[in-house]
């Protein structure tokens, strides 16, 4: 038992796993276990079935319309199973007969929550397991899914193979809560030394090219392991120059830079850049890196190219202002010199470049940015660099959704939408803080929490 258990533990780090468990097995009939007629799961175990569809209907006192940025009054949204049949005014939106009703006429109703870059995995320790990392991101995904947010983008797993893969299915089947991920895996990163056949590279971390041909074959074999997304890295660690000057560590050459986003392209999925500044953020714009993560070094003329080719940033301003950031720098340069005022302006720059779709993304990562707090991007954006509250909401709502390619299924309270909503006390509009006490969440129609209505 214990030997099938560790088999079953190396399968789900490598992604072999998700392969299983498509192989769907046959519901049992007749039924000669215990109780009623079960479900079968995927990998052919049973499991109780979920309840049949019900119709709700939810009331709320102040309803935000992401598409149109502005605060509604006293409307309902009628939903079955796990999308939305209908949305208005009292009055004008029926409540059908027999209808659970969830009052939540005191609150404020808003679509879930979407954040942009999360990374589920902690980092892996050189001690660490398989078994021991999967319950830890379990436990940060639904930490997540009760703070709000209920679609995330995975941006990489932190040394843990493909192990996103497995509860990405495993909340889509139903086995887990968690929010509607979009996973990134291993990530792939620039061998700038030629390979050592003595050492062998570690499977279950980034993949390592040296050359146009490895880039586009390892695009190619983590989007077959299940990938949504592919995630690069253009630049790497950020240093200042004697006279202050940022400057920033160049990773792909171009033509390989190129050729990963081109093979993901075509492919038809979509990369996510982490850049820093320098020349490697220049080379992921001009590449057509679908969003650009961090972009400390951000200027105009970049995000003009961004508009120009409709890429989409992703700040994560927080987990780049936070205290540490200092320490590290004051260590570093003596106290001379600073990222955060870069960063900030960067920020500021794009929020006042019009027509620039920024995304909220927190960059959580169970390192110095905690699971289940990341509203507190929203604030940010709000306080210091300009950015109006219905905008930031809209960012971390629809501007995520179109980012994520899901515009048509989450990210705003339609008919025919996801069921996802989510509540709060106040009017996040007049202080967007509320966003950080969510009292309300519902994810498909199955409410995770609820300290509203009862």
């Amino acid at each position: 038992m214990r030997t099938a258990f560790f088999v079953i533990a190396s399968l789900v780090a490598t992604g072999l796993w998700a392969g299983l468990q498509a192989q769907v097995q046959p519901p049992p009939a007749p039924w000669r276990g215990a109780g009623p007629t079960p479900c079968v799961g995927t990998d052919g175990g049973v499991f109780q079935c979920p309840p049949p569809a019900r119709t709700i209907a939810v009331r709320a006192g102040r309803l935000f319309d992401s598409k149109a940025g502005k605060m509604l009054a006293k409307q309902v949204v009628v939903l079955t199973g796990d999308r939305i049949t209908d949305v208005g005014p009292e009055g004008q939106a029926k409540i059908p007969s027999g209808a659970q009703v969830i009052d939540l006429g005191q609150a404020t109703v808003l679509p879930g929550l979407i954040d942009a870059h999360t990374h589920m995995f902690n980092n892996r320790g050189p001690k660490g397991t398989t078994e021991a990392s999967m319950l830890i991101a379990v436990q940060n995904a639904q930490a997540d899914l009760r703070a709000g947010f209920t679609t995330a983008r995975d941006m990489s797993s932190h040394g843990n193979g493909y192990g996103d893969i497995a509860i990405r299915d495993a909340i889509n089947q139903g086995r887990i809560d968690g929010p509607r991920y979009q996973v990134s895996t291993l990530g792939i990163v620039w061998g700038a030394t030629p390979k050592n056949p003595a050492v062998p590279e570690n499977p279950l971390a980034s993949t390592v090219v040296r050359s146009v041909e490895e880039a586009r074959a390892a695009v190619r074999d983590q989007i077959q392991h299940g990938a949504d997304w592919i995630k690069l890295f253009p630049t790497g660690a950020y240093s200042f120059t004697s006279s202050g000057e940022a400057q920033y560590v160049l990773m792909y050459p171009m033509p390989v830079l190129q050729a990963l986003i081109d093979e993901t392209h075509r492919l038809g999925h979509k990369a996510g850049c982490h850049v820093y500044g320098g020349e490697g953020q220049k080379n992921a714009i001009l590449a057509g890196c679908d969003t650009i993560e961090h972009a400390f070094g951000l200027d105009q003329e970049q995000a003009n190219i961004m508009v120009a080719k409709g890429l989409y940033y992703d700040p994560t301003i927080v987990r780049y202002t936070e205290p540490y950031m200092d320490d590290n720098d004051a260590k570093n340069t003596g106290g001379k010199y600073r990222m955060i005022p870069i960063i900030e302006k960067a920020v500021s720059l794009a929020v006042a470049t019009k027509g620039l779709k920024i995304m909220v993304g927190s960059g959580v990562d169970g390192s110095t940015f905690v699971h289940g707090t990341q509203a507190l991007e929203f604030e940010y954006l709000v306080k210091h660099t300009g950015m109006t509250a219905a905008r930031a909401i809209q960012s971390g709502t629809m501007i995520n959704a179109e980012a994520l390619g899901s515009q048509d299924q989450i990210g705003s309270i339609e008919k025919g939408k996801f069921a996802d909503l989510v509540a709060v006390s106040g009017d996040p509009l007049s202080d967007i803080s509320e966003l950080q006490r969510v009292k309300f969440v519902m994810k498909g129609g199955k409410v995770i929490r609820n300290e509203v209505s009862k």
